[in-house]
C-alpha cells in the first residue's frame, strides 16, 4: 500500500523516511550495491551502506544505522519501492519492531519514490559515473566524500527553500527550542 501518495514535504524530521538501492560498477561485470535512507523533511541522507549483495540484510543494516543516527521517538512512515528486499519478512519485522509503517510505490512507478531516485541520479552524474572503481573500499570513500562531504552539507534544495539538508535540520531544531 502506498501511504505516502507523493506527499514529499513532511512538516518535521523523522516523520517520513525513504529508501532505495543502486549499483556501482567495480570492474568488468562486477558491482557493489548502495542502500540509502533519506529523511524527506530535509532530504538528508541519514544512513547509507554498501555491500557486495543486494539483499534484505543490506536494507536492515542501513535501517539500523538510520535508527542509531536519528533515534526517532515516534512512529514514522518508511517508503520504498516494491523491491523484494523491502518486502522480505526479516525487513518487515525490523520495521514492525521499530514502530514504522511500510509504504510502497506502485509497481514500476518510480515517481512515487522520486526524491530518492533523484538523489541517485545526481550521485551518479556528479560522482560515481565520473570514476572507475576497483573495489568496495574505493566506492565507500567516494560515497563518504559525496554524501557526508558534499550532499548533506553543501547541496541546496528547492524543497528546502535552497537550504542544504543539514541547514534545514539545524533551523528546525533552533526554531523548536525557541
Amino acid at each position: 500500500i502506498n501511504h505516502l501518495k507523493q506527499q514529499f514535504n513532511p512538516k518535521a524530521p523523522n516523520r517520513v523516511w525513504t529508501t532505495d538501492f543502486t549499483y556501482i560498477s567495480i570492474g568488468h561485470k562486477k558491482h557493489v550495491y548502495l542502500c540509502v535512507i533519506l529523511d524527506l523533511f530535509s532530504r538528508k541522507v541519514i544512513a547509507w551502506k554498501l555491500s557486495h549483495k543486494i539483499d534484505a540484510q543490506l536494507a536492515i543494516d542501513t535501517l539500523e544505522l538510520a535508527i542509531k543516527n536519528r533515534k526517532p521517538t515516534e512512529s514514522l512512515l518508511f517508503h520504498s519501492d516494491q523491491g523484494s528486499q523491502f518486502k522480505a519478512k526479516s525487513f518487515r519485522k525490523a520495521l514492525d519492531d521499530n514502530h514504522m509503517l511500510a509504504s510502497y510505490s506502485a509497481p514500476g512507478y518510480p515517481y512515487d519514490n522520486s526524491v530518492t531516485e533523484v538523489f541517485f541520479k545526481y550521485f551518479k552524474l556528479r560522482e560515481a559515473n565520473r570514476r572507475q572503481f576497483h573495489n568496495i573500499q574505493e566506492v565507500k570513500l567516494s560515497c563518504f566524500e559525496y554524501i557526508e562531504g558534499f550532499y548533506n552539507n553543501y547541496n541546496p534544495h528547492s524543497a528546502n527553500n535552497f537550504l542544504t539538508p543539514n541547514e534545514k535540520d539545524k533551523r528546525y531544531l533552533q526554531n523548536k527550542s525557541h
